[in-house]
């Protein structure tokens, strides 16, 4: 699908009356064949006409003396979507700029923010990126974001267990703390790159990016699979709207949220709270989350917009560990309290410069209580006694059957809590130079301070200052080639210095058939742990990865249809594991260093690589259906590892098992070969209905069991050990009111009975009902 991009640029002109005006001019063009689109032009304040006009003969249109105010453009050309921008304010002095976008068929274009220094249409773009707006998280109408990550092509969602149990995220078959998490542009994951998706609710988010490429040049360590960045809403109308809804479900499910949101001349504010709880179908697994999101905007004249975010997140989680395998839940409690905040000023200086400053603090404090242990008290040897599960028979896909009794509390001292806390603060700015119709140019640098803390109260145990810069060029030949290629440069104080270029290109072989390539590198910073208990004669490496792919996207129909096919090719090297003092000597490490680790030390020595085929599919059947569909094959395989032991059970001869981590040859535990997603919505007058659905095939993994004597007869072999599983959702709404909606949402529809983590049972089929009004607004 061509889109057609308009860049209207507003140009101050001096005070013709009492009060200030200014002259709206702009050029409609069509970017890839560079011709003068006729269009009709309207200038629109509160949703009123304050002025029409059409182009002339070179594509040029203009407003005069227009009051400065909040106005937003709609624009109507023959052969394209209409469309209407989102407000902006007009100042009498400086410049703003709408970016318009008309596509020749129903599926919209998006302007992306992810896969380069400054905005680029998705058609000008290489990289693999996918866009989930506010329509879509309302269709699916889930209380958290992990539900619609599942949609994205190439990635696979694991949460263990019930709602709120760890979610992690396998972008084209990297690791789950291999990706970048951007909330506001602040870096939201862990020190070390972990990110925990099931504590994301969907409160205040107005769309999501999810880059499939690593990109160390923009976001430095942690983006070694793809970037997710999360985009808070604003508020756009005069009036303040209100959004309240409430609804409720089985397992004592209760859901609210209550937000405010509008635009006061120079000034726009939102904010929203939501609340979410319940009890799940395990005992001992009651979720609980409170999340607070806000954003406030002023423009502050001469093209300088100033913006702060912030988002607030407590959590309570009952952590019954793997029910299936033990028969008994544990009585552990987990409790998370994350905030995270920005500040942002975007500015643009002249019509071809521009310019952004940010700064971002994360805060994330967890703590994780075993108040006392549960099972039977066992003590073979009298050195105090380990607790276990009940005796369970367990099962895999794989045919491969065990039976027993596991440790599910070791021997310590209760209750045992253990309290966590990582601080990132970062200043960035970037610049852009227009420097030609084809040509732009980016710099830009970052500095960061990461603290952990033993004692989430006291001073941090650990503290990095931390730095970056990239420069980023990004043109087009013909207007048909789009080439974006950067490199960048970043300072660690646990890895000291590191260099990751990345190149981008996409070319129109015909008008609807892009081509498009890339490759870049990415890198990983060790954890705060990792780096504490290295090699005291040698510093860890960051963790590095190669990631190609080439794809190709056809579109159908003049617009209503559109699919694209990826091959890509990662490679994980220098990966940071564990290893014992002989495991330490068999990577190579000299006997006499080995010898002065007292249990052993991490290192980089593990590697893996990750190649497959990733397809998409996206449709408008008419003005009512809209559908996308994906489907991934992945061939991943350890290269590398010093620390994957093969065990072995007696109830299995011959057959080796990785207790708890791949053995060498072998699949990324939880990756599945094959997987899918499916979402269709209709829509027809008052009324909405959306089927989501997605589908995984068997999966590498293990039991991580130790039995009574601490041996391996609960272990089970690794191959497709989880069983495949689908799981469908409907969610529906209908609108008795304009401002009255009655919706209700069904997970797992067929009530599937799966584990998407072995020993882990997932939610059963669970509804929910309930309504939403909307006071106010224009």
């Amino acid at each position: 699908m061509r889109p057609l991009a308009f860049v209207l640029v507003l140009c101050a002109a001096h005070a013709a009356h009492a009060q200030s005006t200014t002259t709206v001019t702009g050029e409609i063009s069509d970017p890839l064949g560079g011709r003068v689109v006729a269009a009709t032009v309207t200038l629109l304040r509160d949703g009123q006409q304050i002025q029409q006009t059409t182009t002339d003969g070179d594509g040029v249109f203009t407003f005069r003396e227009v009051p400065r105010n909040r106005y937003a453009l709609h624009v109507d050309a023959a052969g394209f979507e209409s469309r209407t921008t989102d407000p902006v304010f007009v100042s009498a002095s400086g410049r703003n700029t709408f970016d318009v976008i008309l596509s020749v068929g129903p599926l919209q274009e998006s302007v992306v923010v992810t896969a380069a220094a400054s905005e680029l249409l998705q058609s000008r773009t290489g990289a693999p990126l996918t866009v989930i707006d506010s329509q879509t998280l309302e269709a699916l109408n889930k209380p958290d974001v992990l539900e619609a990550l599942r949609l994205v092509p190439g990635s696979h969602v694991v949460q263990t267990g019930q709602r709120g149990g760890p979610t992690s995220l396998f972008i084209r078959g990297g690791n789950s703390n291999f990706n970048k998490v951007l909330i506001d542009g602040v870096a939201a994951n862990d020190i070390g790159g972990a990110f925990d998706f099931a504590q994301m609710a969907d409160a205040g988010i107005e769309r999501i990016e999810v880059l499939r490429q690593s990109n160390s040049v923009m976001y430095g360590t942690d983006a070694l699979s793809g970037v997710v960045n999360i985009t808070t809403r604003r508020g756009r109308t005069r009036i303040p709207q209100v959004d309240l809804s409430a609804d409720g479900g089985n397992f004592n499910t209760r859901r609210g949220s209550a937000a405010i949101g509008g635009a006061v001349k120079r000034f726009d504010y939102f904010s929203e709270y939501a609340y979410f709880n319940t009890d799940n179908s395990t005992p001992n697994n009651g979720y609980r989350n409170g999340t607070y999101a806000g954003r406030f905007g002023v423009a502050l004249g001469r093209g300088t917009e100033l913006s702060g975010t912030i988002r607030g997140v407590d959590t309570r989680y009952g952590s019954p560990n793997a029910f299936d395998l033990f028969g008994i839940a544990d009585d552990a409690v987990s409790k998370n309290a994350m905030k995270y905040a920005s500040v942002t000023a975007e500015s643009r200086h002249t019509d071809r410069w521009q310019s952004t400053i940010r700064f971002g603090d994360a805060d994330v404090r967890s703590t994780y209580t075993n108040p006392s242990p549960t099972g039977q008290p066992f003590d073979p040897f009298g050195f105090g006694a380990n607790y276990l599960g009940k005796t369970m028979t367990m099962t895999g896909a794989n045919g491969y059957s065990v039976t027993g009794q596991a440790i599910l509390d070791f021997a310590g001292t209760y209750p045992s809590v253990f309290r966590s806390r990582t601080r990132r603060r970062a200043l960035f700015a970037d610049t852009t130079y227009h420097a030609g119709r084809d040509i732009d140019i980016s710099g830009g640098g970052r500095v960061e301070r990461e603290d952990g803390f033993d004692d989430p109260d006291g001073d941090p145990s650990a503290t990095r200052n931390n730095g970056g810069v990239f420069a980023e060029g990004r043109g087009s030949i013909g207007m048909r080639t789009y080439v974006t290629a950067g490199v960048g440069f970043e300072h660690n104080e646990a890895f000291d210095n590191a260099v990751t270029p990345r190149l981008s290109v996409a070319t129109y072989v015909r008008t609807d058939t892009k081509v498009s390539f890339n490759i870049g590198n990415g890198i990983k910073a060790p954890s705060v742990f990792q780096q504490q208990n290295a090699l005291h004669a040698a510093h860890l490496d960051p963790e590095r990865s190669t990631s190609i792919d080439v794809g190709v996207e056809q579109g159908f129909g003049h617009g209503r249809a559109r699919l694209r096919a990826s091959y890509f090719h990662n490679r994980y090297e220098d990966l940071i594991e564990f290893l014992s003092r002989t495991q330490l000597a068999l990577a190579g490490v000299p006997p006499s260093v080995a010898a002065t680790a007292q249990f052993g030390a991490f290192l980089n020595s593990s590697s893996f690589r990750a190649r497959g085929l990733e397809t998409s599919f996206d449709a408008a059947f008419g003005p009512y259906v809209r559908m996308n569909a994906s489907y991934t094959y992945l061939d991943a395989a350890v290269t590398e590892a010093f620390s994957a032991v093969a065990a072995t059970n007696p109830a299995f001869p011959g057959v080796t098992i990785g207790a708890f981590s791949p053995l060498v040859g072998e699949r990324p535990f939880r990756r599945p070969p094959q997987s899918g997603s499916l979402m269709v919505t209709m829509m027809r007058g008052p009324g909405q209905v959306t089927v989501s659905g997605y589908f995984s095939g068997k999966r590498d993994d293990s039991t991580f069991l130790s039995d009574r004597f601490f041996g391996n007869s609960l272990l089970l072999p690794n191959r497709d050990l989880d069983a495949a599983y689908q799981k469908l959702d409907l969610s529906a709404s209908y609108r008795i009111h304009p401002r009255v909606s009655l919706y209700t949402s069904i997970e797992n529809i067929l009530d599937s009975k799966y584990d998407a983590s072995f020993g882990f049972p997932s939610l059963p089929r669970a509804a929910r009902a309930g309504a939403r009004i909307t006071l106010g607004g224009d």
